[in-house]
């Protein structure tokens, strides 16, 4: 996935809104760019099956997503008998980690011009990008193993290490082992649960139908009113020369 282009990292700011590279673009930039979105497009595509799978085969559902409720479940499965616990844990690693490269590789391709698209343009993005930045430059390879349990989007983080130069096979090493810290903390908790949280997943399965239809929505919903958030534009902020109005 690393060419010779990508040896140094693209720190320049993105020459169209929307898009963070500059000029036109190269294949390696539409491959990445496509990778992100299909992580987008696969986890909506999955949205209609979680309530169906939760109930009855928690581990599938973790090999697809790699969702908190599926690791939480499959543990709860584990503490009931039906299913072995290393599985349980195992099973997390691919769904939750299968596209964390391409966030890797669009910080090295493109630098602080992904956060910015990533976190959008406005004072929040703006707060968002400086906290990442200030987290990865600070915590280095920790951060992605901590990726997980810091307050900011993990892929921030996994921008931040391509940006950086952290090499790949690094990443992915690091990555995998947050991943399995993470999982293991999760399966943990739906083991202590027990038959309390497999009673909840075979009720959310029960209804999977109406639950598929009400997160279809709140999706979209939650999309149509981050859209506007993001288009809604934000008091001018004064330079030194100018003087506020009285």
């Amino acid at each position: 996935m690393t060419t010779a282009e990508d040896e140094a990292p693209k720190t320049e700011q993105p020459a169209q809104p929307g898009l963070p590279w500059t000029g036109r673009p190269q294949r390696a930039d539409l491959i990445c760019w496509f990778g992100i979105a299909a992580s987008g497009l696969y986890a909506l595509a999955l949205i209609p099956i979680r309530p169906l799978l939760i109930g009855h085969h928690p581990i599938l559902l973790e090999l697809l997503t790699g969702s908190m409720t599926s690791i939480v479940t499959a543990g709860a499965f584990a503490r009931i008998g039906q299913a072995p616990i290393a599985l349980a844990v195992l099973a997390a690693v691919p769904g939750m980690i299968m596209f964390d490269p391409f966030y890797w590789w669009a910080g090295r391709r493109w630098g602080r011009g992904m956060l910015t698209i990533f976190a959008g343009r406005t004072r929040r993005g703006h707060r968002l990008v400086t906290r990442a930045e200030k987290y990865g430059h600070r915590l280095g390879w920790l951060g992605v193993i901590l990726a997980y349990y810091l307050p900011i989007p993990a892929a921030l983080l996994f921008v931040i290490a391509g940006w950086t130069g952290m090499r790949l096979l690094t990443f992915l090493l690091l990555d995998t082992l947050g991943a399995l810290l993470w999982i293991s903390l999760l399966t943990g908790l739906g083991y202590y649960l027990g038959q309390d949280a497999v009673n909840i997943a075979k009720t959310i399965s029960h209804y999977g139908l109406w639950a598929s239809i009400a997160l279809v929505i709140m999706v979209i919903v939650t999309q149509q009113v981050k859209n506007r958030r993001d288009t809604t534009p934000e008091p001018a902020i004064p330079t030194p020369d100018q003087t506020p109005p009285e």
